[in-house]
């Protein structure tokens, strides 16, 4: 299975081309869309959310990741293979987090070139081929370098900031909740909030904090909205307070 994890959105041409490739040059392989608005140009942010929706994939999953407002620059492209998955994409921080947390990790960086290749597109016309020639089982086309010289491992340290906002409102953080006390007060937005297990368990209008289904620390307002709420934007900081 091919996966896409990229901030393009479903508007415009873009996802569609690049899965038009995915689907040309690995004719039979599942391609399913894990996220297409990461937030955007947000390497950092998108790296965390990133490593927490991956969990559920199964091994030998290719992920084409796609956060890149470097492209077209000297930024190195990448294949990453962690616990069993791999991962294609930027070597810009957007895999570091995954990475840092593995148990078993081999980095290459990719040295093919395709005939076209778009000095603003590298989404479609590099990162997508070599992900299709991975999925259907090919070798990498890339040189084996040493991880450690590519990411810092604390990259793989909890991000105490908002990573995303849902439709909802609702503010994703980079505070995986298996480390946060339930007990504990959360400041955000100049507010203090306590932990809920659910929505329903608190007011309507009131805003707290839970642990979501991807294991983060995410806050809420019941039946509202926690950004408008809060003023907050993703790269915010939340503060655990003790």
């Amino acid at each position: 299975m091919i996966v896409t994890a990229t901030d393009f959105g479903f508007e415009g041409p873009y996802l569609g081309q690049m899965k038009a490739v995915l689907i040309r040059e690995a004719p039979g392989v599942p391609v399913l869309d894990l996220i297409a608005d990461l937030p955007a140009f947000e390497v950092r942010a998108a790296a965390h959310l990133l490593a927490a929706a991956v969990h559920e994939l199964p091994s030998g999953t290719v992920c084409l990741g796609v956060v890149d407002p470097g492209v077209g620059t000297e930024r190195p492209p990448c294949v990453v293979q962690a616990d069993e998955r791999w991962y294609v994409g930027p070597d810009n921080g957007l895999f570091d987090v995954i990475a840092a947390r593995a148990d078993a990790l081999s980095w290459w960086e990719i040295d093919w070139r395709p005939s076209r290749l778009s000095d603003s597109f590298h989404g479609r016309d590099l990162f997508a081929p070599v992900a299709a020639r991975i999925a259907r089982g090919e070798p990498v086309p890339g040189l084996p370098v040493d991880p450690e010289s590519r990411f810092d491992p604390r990259a793989g340290d909890d991000w105490p900031a908002v990573v995303y906002a849902d439709r909802f409102g609702n503010l994703m953080t980079g505070l995986r909740a298996a480390f946060v006390a339930r007990e504990a007060v959360l400041e955000a937005g100049g507010r203090e909030l306590h932990y809920a297990r659910t929505f329903g368990e608190v007011p309507e209008g009131e805003a707290f904090w839970y642990a979501n289904s991807l294991g983060l620390v995410e806050i809420a307002v019941n039946r509202g909205s926690a950004l408008e709420r809060l003023g907050l934007a993703v790269g915010d900081p939340v503060r655990v307070l003790e």
